[in-house]
């Protein structure tokens, strides 16, 4: 995980490093592998990019996105249209390619990707409604973008615009559609149905996505937006087991991104790359200076947006492997000078990624965007584990026949440093007194110094054997280890005081 480091530390998106490992491994490189299957290469791609997106939705904040949802959705409609024509002009006037292949760059390059943007911004509090309107925007926009690069490389004559515009209008319809049912037919499940393992959360959430992916493609709707939409319902259903599932998500969609950027520079041949260079430098800097900002600054006009931050979303539109794995698709279609677009591309990715990523922060200094971290940072309450604290929480059910039925929460005697700090019964959670009889079918939360975890844990397995004298009449944990020991001393003091208050109680009646 060195190129995550190093990423992460020199501002530049993981995307480059790994496509130079590609390319390091591939033709003209170190290990001069030869790989030239762009249709394998676009299969897997498109898993990667289902397994991104679903990565991205569990970990987009509804109450972010929502306010954000009407500017990104002209954004990635509107927006890509205005893209789509002034970029394909300049590949025509300028470059001198052909309609068919011009029309396809621009709509390549139309798509911006949320990780390359996000790579980048992760120490820079940017306001909500810049956040939200760019992660939105990244996620929606490779529905109609797919759907445009289909089309324009469809052998014969190309769909008149206005039915275009129809079939994207359709295939968005029926997949946010079906993305917003299975999610939430999904979470609705899995916050009703016990699974056996806790481990098999993550899969399950994952699985969920992947299906509204799979749904909305069957029904010849936009299976990308359906993967984005229902994951965005599963991260904020609050879900059982939410920080593994998170964790094994974020996991997924790093191994995604890696594979799929290595395979992407392996497929390219950097020698073929020297004739298509300046072109490739020509498209893009009318992409980043003309085409995407026109295309932020007419979309948002319905809405009041200061200026600065629409300048900085027109710098924000990085490029990732979404425009890489899009050019593929000329290329398995047999499309004339398919070799020269999936070059231009890949150039103009590269070259100005090079350049927007690592001054997206100082743009937004200059701006004056930049919210001051004291101000912008939340409370940082999370429901993880608490390595960062030095502690552990503890998760017990008491099962039917266990002993600790009966017991009270003081009467556990949990070493010093170990507390019971909320039971889930019968579906409701409260927090304990010290009084508070636990019952069969109960759930725990034990919160634990670190030093103390594996003594907390013994104790609650003893009092599960052998009930509250577990300590002194020797009881042992399910580990065999013998727990009267450090537990003598107390609940025998314990025990005496007991006798006392009896004997008091008792007085009068056994005085001579």
């Amino acid at each position: 995980m060195a190129a995550v480091r190093i990423s992460s530390r020199s501002g530049l998106p993981s995307l480059l490093l790994y496509l130079g490992i590609g390319i390091a491994m591939g033709q003209d490189g170190f290990f001069d592998v030869k790989f030239n299957n762009a249709e394998l290469t676009q299969v897997i791609g498109y898993a990667a990019l289902v397994v991104i997106l679903a990565e991205g939705g569990l970990g987009t904040k509804w109450k972010e996105i929502r306010p954000a949802l009407p500017a990104a959705a002209v954004l990635s409609t509107v927006g890509v249209g205005v893209s789509v024509g002034v970029t394909a002009s300049a590949a025509h006037y300028l470059v001198g390619l052909d309609w068919r292949q011009s029309l396809i760059i621009g709509a390549v390059v139309s798509s911006t990707d949320a990780a390359a943007v996000f790579s980048v911004l992760r120490k820079v509090p940017l306001p909500a409604r810049v956040t939200g309107v760019l992660e939105a925007e990244s996620g929606f926009n490779d529905a109609p973008v797919v759907i445009l690069v289909v089309a324009f490389s469809t052998k014969g004559p190309v769909d008149s615009w206005y039915l275009l515009v129809g079939e994207i209008a359709l295939e968005l319809a029926i997949g946010a559609a079906m993305g917003l049912a299975v999610g939430w037919l999904g979470a609705f499940g899995l916050r009703r149905v016990a699974l056996p393992a806790s481990g098999l959360y993550p899969i399950a959430v994952m699985a969920i996505a992947v299906s509204a992916y799979a749904a909305g493609a069957l029904v010849h709707g936009s299976g990308f937006l359906a993967v984005y939409l229902a994951a965005m319902i599963l991260g904020n259903a609050k879900l059982p087991h939410w920080p593994a599932t998170r964790g094994f998500a974020d996991g997924l969609g790093w191994l995604a991104q890696i594979g799929m950027f290595v395979l992407l520079g392996l497929l390219v041949t950097p020698h073929d790359l020297y004739d298509d260079f300046w072109p490739a430098v020509i498209v893009g800097l009318v992409l980043t200076m003309v085409a995407r900002p026109l295309e932020v600054f007419l979309s948002l006009v319905p809405f009041r947006m200061p200026w600065q931050e629409k300048v900085f979303m027109s710098w924000a539109g990085l490029r990732g492997a979404v425009p890489i794995i899009l050019a593929t698709i000329p290329m398995v279609s047999d499309v004339e000078g398919s070799t020269r677009i999936f070059n231009i591309v890949f150039v103009l990715v590269v070259v100005y990624t090079l350049i927007q990523g690592p001054t997206l922060p100082w743009m937004a200094k200059v701006l004056k965007i930049a919210d001051d971290p004291a101000e912008a940072a939340d409370l940082g309450i999370e429901s993880a584990p608490l390595e960062r604290l030095r502690g552990h929480l503890l998760s017990v059910a008491i099962p039917a026949k266990s002993r600790m039925h009966g017991v009270e929460v003081g009467e556990l005697r949990l070493p010093a440093g170990a507390a019971v700090t909320l039971i889930v019964r019968d579906g409701k959670s409260f927090v304990p007194a010290p009084s508070t009889v636990l019952r069969r079918g109960d759930e725990l939360l034990v919160v634990t110094t670190d030093p103390v975890r594996d003594a907390a844990e013994q104790r609650l397995r003893a009092v599960g054997e052998g009930g509250k004298l577990a300590g002194w009449l020797g009881a042992t944990g399910s580990g065999g280890e013998n727990l009267a020991g450090p537990h003598v001393a107390q609940d025998m003091a314990h025990a005496l005081k007991a006798v006392k208050r009896l004997g008091r109680a008792d007085g009068p009646r056994t005085h001579h």
